[in-house]
């Protein structure tokens, strides 16, 4: 009996040992995968850590290009704005100058038609003077006869307006003027009305003043008296 007691408890002391030397193999496993785990960890974060440098690092490259290609765009741009505005600057310019000079040429030309008025005007005064020159010529003969009848006298004065008819006649001046027309208020003036026979109403009966035109142009409206 006591070499079973013996035989067990070696074969107890057997198996706490295999037990302990299980334990102890388990923790240093244990504690080399934790080591590896560890380790495989702390390689892992420091990868993630390189891309996340090298992905900061491509970025601010980005960014620095990216501010590049801006800085010469917006020099581009600003660039092309100073062109058109040199550009714009010179064509206003010019316009200005194109303005002074028609503004010049318009006062030369208003100067100038208004010399050619004020000639043209000198010249038709002047022309239409000269043909009633003679006209005064021969009332001043007329008047210079002291002997002269008044036969002679009336002669005179009747060659004398059959001459101003011929002159105004040359001139393009023509009269109007006779009993019997349509009054035109626009061509007569009315001074009164008399009954007159054979004249119709509302026409023409006695004409104290003929009336004078140039073309179309009224000179002097005839003063008339219309018929009742």
């Amino acid at each position: 009996m006591t070499a079973n007691v013996a035989l067990s408890a070696k074969f107890a002391y057997i198996i706490f040992g295999k037990g302990l030397l299980v334990l102890f193999n388990n923790k240093k496993k244990t504690e080399e995968n934790a080591a590896e785990e560890t380790k495989a960890a702390s390689a892992e974060v420091k990868e993630e850590e390189a891309k996340a440098d090298a992905a900061d690092s491509q970025t601010e490259e980005a960014d620095v290009s990216d501010e590049s290609v801006d800085i010469s765009v917006l020099q581009k741009a600003l660039s092309a704005a100073q062109a058109e505005t040199e550009k714009v600057k010179a064509e206003l310019a010019q316009l200005a100058d194109i303005r002074l000079r028609l503004a010049a040429e318009y006062d030369n030309f208003r100067k100038r038609s208004q010399r050619e008025k004020d000639a043209i005007y000198a010249d038709a005064t002047a022309s239409g003077v000269a043909a009633l020159l003679p006209i005064i010529d021969n009332i001043e003969r007329a008047l210079a006869a002291e002997n002269a009848s008044a036969d002679d006298m009336r002669k005179g004065v009747e060659m004398i307006n059959a001459q101003a008819v011929q002159v105004l006649d040359k001139l393009g001046v023509s009269s109007f003027g006779q009993i019997g027309e349509t009054f035109d208020p626009n061509i007569h003036h009315c001074v009164g009305t008399l009954s007159a026979e054979g004249v119709e109403s509302g026409a023409i009966a006695a004409v104290l003043q003929k009336g004078y035109k140039l073309g179309d142009k009224i000179i002097r409206p005839a003063m008339v008296q219309v018929a009742e």
